[in-house]
């Protein structure tokens, strides 16, 4: 082994829509948190694995940080904090527009107050937008300000500006140590979580409004051809559960034209991960009060 090499965990937090995820991906080379323009996306810790020449880097996807308006809510801002805890660094992801005083970036601040131990370093997204020069220097002044920082550094998620010198500056901060994992792993999670991910992303992409936060996906049925030999192709079936039975109109669609659309766009995002052809079977169904029922949220994995 060589002896400066370095690994240790990197947790990724910030308010939600941020671009946490997309910044991730990036990095990685490899769609493992599913994006979208609506906030309150992610709602898992995802481990995504960054193997470099000198380093290992285990970044954690946390859920972005907001006042929750339910128990699902509730579990999504427990899980973004104990993501926190075996921390060796943490990238704080904020936007050109940022300020620290916002509601969520407030709550933050607490958090990493409680965490001060831990080295942060704040990653300022989304300088590729039009007139983000003149913003920058503004908003590391407010932050740093309120915020004790290791070091700041402007990115883009987008086009990749400055992505390789974030990693740089997050390997500087990580303890000397052999690899935590092996070197062609990319993430902890299974192929079956990131198709239900996925599923979901195209139900948030192709509706509005309420419904992409009263979404849930459960995978009743998986069989990969990397586990039945015989198998040709991949088939999936799904359940999309909602709240409301107008949510399930929506959904559906007129005549199920919205769900042919969903499932279409959620197959070929699945044959591009696995590689398979995919056969993709999708129900929706409603489960009233969901989010705020602890028995449903253990039984769809939101314990």
């Amino acid at each position: 082994m060589q002896t400066d090499f370095r690994a240790g965990v990197v947790a990724v937090i910030g308010r939600p829509n941020v671009g946490k995820s997309s910044l991730l991906n990036r990095i990685l080379k490899y769609k493992l948190s599913i994006v979208s323009a609506k906030p309150q996306t992610t709602r898992d810790n995802i481990l995504g694995l960054y193997n470099g020449a000198s380093s290992q880097i285990l970044f954690v996807d946390t859920p972005g940080i907001h006042a929750p308006l339910n128990k699902l809510g509730e579990r999504l801002v427990e899980r973004a904090v104990s993501g926190l805890e075996d921390a060796n660094v943490i990238l704080y992801v904020v936007t050109i527009d940022d300020r620290p005083e916002q509601r969520e970036n407030a709550r933050i601040a607490e958090v990493l107050r409680e965490h001060s131990d831990v080295p942060v370093v704040m990653a300022v997204n989304k300088v590729d937008l039009p007139g983000s020069k003149n913003k920058i220097l503004l908003v590391i002044d407010r932050f740093t300000k309120k915020i004790k920082l290791r070091d700041v550094v402007p990115v883009s998620a987008k086009d990749g500006t400055n992505t390789e010198v974030l990693v740089k500056t997050l390997e500087s901060l990580l303890p000397v140590a052999a690899p935590l994992y092996p070197d062609d792993m990319i993430t902890d999670r299974t192929e079956r979580f990131i198709a239900q991910e996925l599923i979901r992303e195209k139900v948030i992409a192709f509706t509005d409004e309420e419904v992409p936060h009263s979404v849930a996906v459960e995978i009743e049925e998986f069989k990969s051809p990397d586990e039945y030999p015989e198998r040709r192709d991949l088939f999936v079936r799904a359940t999309v559960y909602v709240e409301r039975e107008g949510q399930r109109a929506i959904i559906l669609g007129r005549k199920g034209e919205k769900i042919k659309t969903i499932g279409t766009a959620a197959r070929k995002a699945l044959e591009e991960m696995t590689g398979h052809k995919t056969y993709l079977e999708l129900w929706v169904k409603v489960d009233k009060g969901w989010r705020d029922s602890e028995k449903e949220l253990k039984r769809l994995g939101y314990e």
